[in-house]
């Protein structure tokens, strides 16, 4: 047993937010709708999109059932739309494969569309409770400055962070707890910019705050733009045949972004990623 467990688990125990997906009662569906839509997207905005969503798709097959731009409709604003798509493939997959049961499996988890290894780890650990390192943005920053000491982690998951997460991950049952406990306190306390130590469990034993807090000395941590991106433009302009119902004629996604060259691009982007459709000459639709 770690020193950090006993502290940290006190500490979730007393503070965890009441997330649906988080809930004795949560479907292993709800925790996998949950994890494609905390991508790069904060709880806040994804806890009504996910109220609605298991409202209207309560099981992967009532998802599977509708077509693809139904999902793209009901993600909205969320951003990264093509996770909705994945999203929809992913129920499609479970149906023929698995008679529409989110399966437990990591292995079968990972071989469904848009499921990569963390989102594999994160479901099999919270709607199932098996022991997964599961290295989320949160639980990277946890885990390198109690353990590792450097306020921020590497930009990409390495070997010897995936063998700290490891060792320090409890047996069964405590694992799937201690996972979003890491993760809950990355959120609220230890968190990028402005770290809460006096209101951390684990303050006495951080390895990063007994080293003086050393400034992160590693390559520049990108920074997303977006005003005036592709990102932009593509968001408007499927925003505005998302929120029509039927074609919607390329005159109002001229009005959406006037600047012609981009806008032709990141249309033809949309088409390309099968977030829209061509529907006739001059008119673009949901798939």
């Amino acid at each position: 047993m770690s020193d950090l467990h006993a502290p940290l688990l006190a500490w979730y125990d007393e503070h965890a937010r009441d997330l649906p997906w988080r809930r004795p009662e949560a479907s292993p569906w709800s925790v996998m709708v949950s994890e494609f839509m905390l991508q790069q997207t904060p709880v806040v905005r994804v806890l009504p999109v996910h109220e609605r969503w298991l409202a209207t798709w309560p099981t992967p097959a009532d998802l599977a059932a509708e077509p693809a731009g139904e999902a793209v409709r009901a993600w909205g604003r969320l951003g990264y739309p093509r996770r909705a798509l994945r999203l929809h493939a992913a129920a499609g997959a479970i149906v023929e494969r698995h008679d529409g049961e989110v399966p437990a499996s990591y292995d079968d988890l990972l071989a469904l569309p848009g499921v990569g290894d963390y989102t594999a780890a994160a479901i099999a650990a919270f709607a199932f409770g098996q022991r997964q390192v599961v290295l989320d943005t949160n639980v990277r920053r946890v885990l390198g400055r109690a353990v590792g000491g450097v306020e921020f982690p590497a930009a990409s998951v390495t070997r010897a962070e995936r063998d700290r997460a490891e060792a320090v991950l409890p047996d069964e049952p405590l694992a799937a707890t201690w996972s979003v406990a890491v993760m809950e306190l990355g959120a609220l306390v230890c968190t990028a910019t402005s770290p809460r130590c006096d209101a951390c469990p684990v303050a006495d034993l951080c390895t990063w705050r007994a080293a003086g807090h050393p400034a992160y000395d590693g390559p520049p941590r990108k920074v997303q733009a977006w005003a005036g991106t592709d990102r932009q433009c593509r968001g408007r302009l499927l925003g505005a045949v998302r929120d029509t119902d039927g074609p919607v004629h390329v005159s109002r996604l001229e009005a959406a972004w006037p600047e012609a060259a981009q806008r032709e691009r990141c249309l033809a982007a949309l088409v390309a990623d099968g977030l829209l459709v061509r529907a006739g000459e001059s008119a673009y639709a949901l798939p």
